[in-house]
């Protein structure tokens, strides 16, 4: 079962990867996604002020206060549930991020990370200071 479903993400996410990116909008803020470790899976824009993203790979947003959702799968060591604290599973997450100071032209990174069965999600300006973390998660396992 497990790689039925590795396999059906792979074959989804190919398309994806092989479409170039748009250019930037310098009217426009560009948020940029990443996962800084190895046992992070997927990382994908769901949601932009409460609207479904049709693009998944970054964010690019009109200047002032926004809400981001993403979507955040990774590989978590025990909880495999029966009672087995053994093996490894994974959980999908979804984490929601309010940001009021996007500004034109400026580019973005939000970059999740889990800590043990914690997901986190932060924001980095161009400087890469952290200008806001997710405010609320919730986990589908």
């Amino acid at each position: 079962m497990r790689r039925l479903m590795l396999l059906l993400l792979a074959i989804s996410a190919t398309p994806a990867c092989q479409a170039p990116m748009p250019a930037a909008d310098p009217q426009m803020a560009w948020v940029d996604l990443s996962m800084p470790f190895p046992n992070d899976r997927v990382l994908l824009a769901e949601r932009l002020d409460r609207q479904r993203l049709s693009e998944g790979r970054f964010f690019q947003v009109s200047p002032g206060s926004h809400e981001l959702v993403v979507r955040f799968d990774y590989e978590a060591n025990g909880g495999g549930g029966m009672g087995l604290m053994d093996g490894t599973t994974v959980r999908q997450c979804y984490l929601t991020l309010q940001y009021p100071h996007f500004q034109a032209g400026q580019r973005y990174v939000l970059e999740a990370r889990s800590m043990a069965l914690t997901p986190q999600a932060r924001l980095y300006n161009t400087a890469r200071q952290i200008v806001a973390e997710a405010s609320e998660y919730y986990c589908l396992m």
